[in-house]
C-alpha cells in the first residue's frame, strides 16, 4: 500500500516539476558562467528566508516589516563568531543562529503576536529599527557602519581556503547551500502539511472561529514566529559568506521591503510561490539594473500590477493558465 502510495506521489505534476528544477538547478554551475551561477548561489539563502517569511505571511496572516531582522542576526552571528572566536565550522554558525534566533524572536514575537494587521507589522519594524541603531552605534563588537569581514568557513569538516573564491562559491558551497535549502523546504513541507499548519491557516481565514475550535492563537502565533525567524536567521548565516562581508544594510527597512516584494512576486500562501518570487526577483534585478538605473521605477510599476491584477503572484497566473490548457484539451477531446 505504502509503495502504491510512493508511486502515485511521484506522479504528481507538483513533484514531478520540483524534481526536474532541482536537477536543473544541480547542473546549472556546468552550463553557466560564474556569475549566473552566483545569482544562483544567493537564491538559496534568500529561499530560505521566503520559506520561513511564508509561514508567518502566507500560512498564519502576519505580515512583519522586520523580517530583516533575523537575517541580519544569522549573518552577523556567523560573521562574529568566525572573526571573534575563529569558529569556522558552518554547521556549528547555523547552529548558533538557529539558538540565538529563536531567543531572540521568542522575546520579541511575545509582545508582537498580541497585535494583528498594520499593528503587528509597526512593532517589527520597530525592532528591526532598533537593532539596526544598535549595529550601527556598537562599533566594537559589529564594526558600525563599516560592516564585518566574513571569512572562508568550513564545510562538514573541510578546509576549503586554498580554493580560488568563485570556484569555492560555484563549487562546494553552492551544493552545501543548495542542500541545506532542500533541508528547509522539506521541513517546513512537513510543517504546513501537519495539523500544526492547517491550524495556522485556520487562524488566517477566521481567528473568532480558531478560537472557538479551542486553539490558543497567541502561543500558535508565537510558535510560526519564532519558526519564521529561525528560518530567515539560517539564510543570514548562509548569506554572510557569498557576500563576504556584512554590514548594518542588511536590517535596514528596505532589505525587509524587498522580502515582502519577492513574497507578494511569486505568490504567498503557497509553498513554492515565495521560492519563485525569490528566483525571479534576483534574475530581473540584474537584467533592470543592467539596462537603467531606475529600476526602482521599473520595479515599483511591477508591484502595482501585482497587488491589482495578480495578487496570487506568478503562482497563481501560472495555474491559471494551466487550468485554461485543461479546459482547452477537453474541450476538444
Amino acid at each position: 500500500m505504502k509503495h502504491e502510495q510512493m508511486i502515485g506521489s511521484l506522479k504528481n505534476p507538483m513533484i514531478l516539476s520540483l524534481i526536474g528544477l532541482s536537477l536543473a538547478v544541480l547542473l546549472f554551475p556546468l552550463f553557466a558562467d560564474q556569475y549566473y551561477t552566483y545569482l544562483m548561489l544567493t537564491f538559496f539563502p534568500y529561499g530560505i528566508i521566503l520559506l520561513g517569511f511564508n509561514l508567518l505571511f502566507g500560512y498564519t496572516g502576519l505580515l512583519s516589516f522586520g523580517h530583516a531582522l533575523f537575517v541580519a542576526l544569522g549573518a552577523y552571528t556567523a560573521a562574529f563568531l568566525m572573526s571573534k572566536f575563529s569558529i569556522m565550522y558552518m554547521e556549528v554558525l547555523i547552529l548558533a543562529s538557529i539558538l540565538i534566533s529563536a531567543f531572540v524572536a521568542a522575546l520579541i514575537g511575545i509582545l508582537c503576536v498580541r497585535y494583528v494587521k498594520v499593528y503587528f507589522a509597526m512593532l517589527t519594524l520597530a525592532f528591526a529599527e532598533l537593532f539596526y541603531s544598535f549595529l550601527l552605534k556598537s562599533y566594537y563588537i559589529t564594526g558600525g557602519d563599516e560592516g564585518m569581514s566574513v571569512l572562508r568557513p568550513y564545510l562538514v569538516g573541510f578546509n576549503l581556503s586554498e580554493a580560488p573564491k568563485m570556484q569555492f562559491l560555484s563549487g562546494s558551497y553552492y551544493y552545501y547551500a543548495f542542500v541545506v535549502l532542500a533541508i528547509a523546504l522539506f521541513i517546513m513541507w512537513r510543517i504546513v502539511s501537519s495539523p500544526f499548519g492547517l491550524c495556522l491557516k485556520s487562524i488566517r481565514e477566521n481567528p473568532d472561529k480558531a478560537k472557538y475550535l479551542g486553539i490558543d492563537i497567541i502561543r500558535y502565533k508565537w510558535y510560526s514566529f519564532i519558526i519564521a525567524s529561525v528560518y530567515g536567521a539560517v539564510g543570514g548565516a548562509l548569506l554572510a559568506p557569498i557576500i563576504g562581508h556584512v554590514d548594518i544594510g542588511l536590517a535596514y527597512w528596505t532589505q525587509s521591503g524587498t522580502i515582502v516584494f519577492m513574497a507578494l512576486l511569486g505568490g504567498f500562501g503557497n509553498l513554492l510561490g515565495p521560492l519563485l518570487g525569490s528566483l525571479v526577483y534576483i534574475y530581473l534585478l540584474d537584467a533592470v539594473m543592467s539596462i537603467t538605473q531606475y529600476w526602482r521605477i521599473i520595479f515599483g510599476g511591477i508591484l502595482a500590477f501585482i497587488v491589482i491584477a495578480a495578487p496570487a503572484g506568478l503562482v497563481g497566473i501560472i495555474e491559471l493558465l494551466v487550468q485554461k490548457l485543461r479546459n482547452i484539451k477537453g474541450a476538444t477531446a
